[in-house]
C-alpha cells in the first residue's frame, strides 16, 4: 500500500512539472488556458483562478492544459493556440518535456550535494544479497563477511570479486563467512550473467555516501541527465529495430513495483529513480505520436513549410487515433506487468 501512495505521489509530480511547463509557455505567449488539469475523467476537485480552472481529477495517470484555440468549438479565439506561429506552438509543446529534464538535473543536484555520491567499500562485506540469485538461495545476508573461498583467504571485495568471475559456473564454491560471532560455512554455484558473459553469486557490496561541493554536484547533475537520456534513446531505439519487444515496456502496475523496490532501497535509490521516470517521460512526450507533444512541434514545422496550418478537425481527429493507440498501448504493458507479477 505504502509503495502505491509513494508511486501516485512521484507521479503526479512528474506530471505536474510537465504540464506547468506547458501552462507558463502558453501564458507568456498570451494564449488563453481555460483548465489545468492534473488526472483525467471524473472531477474531484476545482477551483478557478484569473480565468483558469485548477482541477484535481480521478484518474492519476495524465494531465492536461486545455488552451484556448484547441478544441472544434473554440476556433474562433484570436488569442488561441491555433492562431500563433508555428515557432510560438513549438514553444509551448517543448515546455513541458523540458521542465521533465529540468526536473531530473535538479533532483541529481540536490541527492549529490546533500546526501552525497556513492562510494564503494573495498572490504569484503555483503551490501545487499540480490533475490533468487545463488547467494539468496545459499542463505547469504546482508553484512556477512567474506573471510576465504575454497580454502583462498580473501582481504577485499575486488579480490572477493576477482575469484567469483574466474570460477566455473558448473563447479560449487565454498564460501567462509563471519556473521556476528559466528562463523559459518556456505555452498554455492555461480551463474552466467547474460549482460557481461561472467559468473556470479548475486551479491553487492557496501558503499557509503560522499557529498560533494554544488559546482561539482551541478555539473555531475547534467552529466547524469545526459547519460540516462543517452541510455533511453538507445533503449527506445532497440524496440524499434526489433532487438526489444513491447514485453519489456513496464506500465503503472509494473512502474509502482519498481518505485516500492528503490523506495526500498533509500532515498538516493527513489530520488534517482523519480529522476530515471522524469527522463522517460520527457522522452516519450517528444515522440511524434499523435496526442504527444512531439505531434504537435511535427505540425508545427509542416504549417511553417505550408505557410498555412493544417485544418484543425483534421489535426483533432489524428489527436484522437494518437490517444487511442496510447490507451491500448497502456491496456498491453499493463497485462505484461499482470503477468510479471504473476510469475514473480
Amino acid at each position: 500500500m505504502l509503495a502505491i501512495i509513494i508511486a501516485l505521489i512521484i507521479i503526479a509530480v512528474l506530471i505536474l512539472v510537465h504540464e506547468w511547463g506547458h501552462f507558463i509557455a502558453a501564458r507568456r505567449v498570451g494564449i488563453p488556458v481555460h483548465e489545468f488539469s492534473l488526472g483525467f475523467g471524473y472531477l474531484l476537485f476545482s477551483t478557478t483562478r484569473d480565468g483558469t480552472q485548477y482541477s484535481l481529477r480521478l484518474i492519476p495517470l495524465g494531465g492536461y492544459v486545455r488552451m484556448a484555440g484547441e478544441e472544434p468549438g473554440d476556433t474562433e479565439n484570436p488569442e488561441g493556440f491555433n492562431t500563433r506561429t508555428p515557432l510560438e506552438k513549438m514553444r509551448v509543446a517543448f515546455a513541458g518535456p523540458v521542465m521533465n529534464f529540468v526536473l531530473a538535473i535538479i533532483i541529481f543536484i540536490i541527492t549529490f550535494a546533500v546526501i552525497g555520491v556513492t562510494k564503494p567499500i573495498d572490504e569484503a562485506v555483503i551490501g545487499e544479497v540480490i533475490k533468487d540469485k545463488p547467494a539468496y538461495t545459499a542463505g547469504l545476508k546482508s553484512g556477512d563477511k567474506i573471510l576465504a573461498i575454497n580454502g583462498q583467504d580473501v582481504a577485499s571485495w575486488n579480490e572477493f570479486m576477482t575469484i567469483i568471475q574466474k570460477s566455473p559456473t558448473n563447479k560449487p564454491l565454498q564460501l567462509k563467512i563471519s556473521r556476528g560471532e559466528q562463523t559459518k560455512i556456505m555452498v554455492m554455484t555461480p551463474v552466467l550473467n547474460e549482460s557481461t558473459g561472467k559468473p556470479i553469486i548475486g551479491v553487492v557490496n557496501k558503499y557509503t555516501f560522499e557529498r560533494v561541493g554544488v559546482i561539482t554536484a551541478v555539473k555531475m547533475g547534467f552529466v547524469q541527465t545526459y547519460q540516462l537520456t543517452v541510455a533511453l534513446l538507445s533503449g527506445l531505439g532497440m524496440l524499434f529495430t526489433g532487438a526489444a519487444s513491447t514485453a519489456d515496456l513496464a506500465g503503472p502496475v509494473g512502474i509502482t513495483n519498481m518505485i516500492g523496490d528503490a523506495a526500498r532501497g533509500g532515498m538516493v535509490y527513489l530520488l534517482s529513480f523519480t529522476a530515471f521516470l522524469s527522463i522517460n517521460l520527457g522522452i516519450l512526450n517528444l515522440l511524434p505520436i499523435p496526442a504527444l507533444d512531439g505531434s504537435r512541434i511535427v505540425f508545427a514545422m509542416v504549417e511553417a513549410i505550408r505557410r498555412k496550418p493544417m485544418d484543425p478537425e483534421k489535426e483533432g481527429f489524428i489527436h484522437w487515433i494518437g490517444f487511442m493507440f496510447l490507451m491500448l498501448l497502456i491496456v498491453v504493458v499493463t497485462y505484461n506487468d499482470i503477468l510479471r507479477l504473476i510469475k514473480g
